[in-house]
């Protein structure tokens, strides 16, 4: 029977340097004393927050730089953008709400210029078209009228909006960036959040220019005034924090120039598009009397 009482003995081994050089292919694991090595790290002059900083470095230095805007992959960023952000925004653009700022809340540092272009081109056809149909459901039942679609308005429509959506924020951009070259403490804003602000802004002119095919002149100032409303505190609620530790006569400059150059692109597009002519329905009887006179004499 064998004998089941038996010990487990633990021994030490001394290093044997010729196991080492017998078993040159085997893997050795070693295992540092953390307060030696650190002593060691200590000779050397070297201290962990250098590692730190060294391991920083790395990845900063990984990391993709921003490309240049002329070339195609700068541009592309500015299109990133998903159908919840695009209608969020629009949705903050219609309804203004005190204390909000549009960049802050919806841009922060990814403006885009998805909606604003789509925005702007919809406003364009929306605005030729809605002239043509104005004009028609005006001069409709006339005998002398003969409708003819005025193509025209498409390209003055396009200049007029894309001019003020591109020019304004350009030289609003321009004057705050001297202004904070004068006064530090000026919130800064760049170009493409301002482009951005600006293109959003004009997204309520779309249901109102829609409202103007109705021939009322009550009905088109009524809108006018509301959409004037609406868009006009949200760009005053946004630039105001850019421009409240300026000077009070620059301040107030600044914000009338904003509110009287959306005022004017609304008014004007209403008066050149939708401005209502008044037909001398007794000229051609007119000349139809004189006719017949010279005829009999």
């Amino acid at each position: 029977m064998a004998n089941t009482d038996f010990r487990l003995q633990f021994q030490e081994f001394e290093d044997d340097p010729g196991f080492t050089e017998n078993n040159q292919g085997a893997t050795t694991v070693t295992i540092d004393d953390p307060i030696k090595s650190r002593k060691q790290r200590k000779a050397t002059g070297i201290s962990f927050e250098e590692e730190d900083n060294d391991d920083k470095t790395e990845l900063l230095s990984s990391e993709k730089k921003s490309p240049p805007f002329w070339t195609f992959e700068y541009y592309q960023t500015l299109f990133d953008v998903d159908s919840h952000q695009v209608k969020n925004r629009i949705v903050g653009s219609i309804l203004p709400w005190p204390g909000k700022n549009f960049v802050e809340v919806y841009l922060r540092s990814n403006p885009d210029l998805y909606g604003p272009f789509w925005i702007c081109a919809t406003l364009v056809f929306v605005i030729a078209i809605s002239g043509n149909m104005s004009s028609f459901l005006e001069n409709y039942g006339q005998p002398q009228f003969k409708y003819v679609p005025d193509f025209r308005k498409v390209t003055m429509a396009a200049t007029a909006i894309f001019s003020y959506a591109w020019l304004v924020p350009l030289a609003l951009w321009g004057f705050l960036t001297w202004r904070n070259t004068k006064i530090t403490c000026l919130v800064s804003y760049s170009f493409m959040q301002i482009l951005c602000v600006y293109g959003y802004s004009l997204s309520i002119y779309i249901p109102a220019v829609i409202l103007w095919i109705i021939p009322s002149e009550g009905l088109r100032w009524c809108s006018i005034v509301v959409a004037l409303c609406l868009s006009g505190s949200v760009l005053v609620l946004t630039f105001w924090p850019a421009i409240r530790d300026d000077k009070p006569r620059i301040t107030i400059a600044i914000i009338c120039t904003i509110v009287i150059l959306h005022a004017l692109l609304a008014i004007g597009c209403k008066a050149f598009f939708f401005s209502t002519y008044e037909t001398d329905h007794t000229q051609p009887l007119k000349a139809i009397n004189n006719n017949s006179s010279i005829n009999a004499n």
